[in-house]
């Protein structure tokens, strides 16, 4: 019992690392090609945080339908 709730804690905090992770480059990319295109350093980083923030989003919704439809 207290193994399976071990691995099962360690698969949830390395998922939700990777997809920090992921969220994190996403959002530096997105910066970089608005940054390329001429934007100004306060829109390049406002389009970052947009693209963190719907990379998070769109993560949490799909766990969410993945939880409901699991259980």
């Amino acid at each position: 019992m207290y193994w399976e709730l071990a691995v099962t804690v360690a698969v949830v905090l390395l998922t939700t690392a990777v997809i920090v992770v992921f969220a994190l480059l996403a959002a530096a990319g997105a910066g970089v090609l608005a940054r390329l295109d001429g934007a100004t350093y306060p829109a390049a980083l406002t389009r970052a945080a947009v693209t963190f923030a719907a990379v998070i989003t769109l993560a949490s919704t799909v766990a969410s339908v993945f939880a409901t439809l699991l259980t």
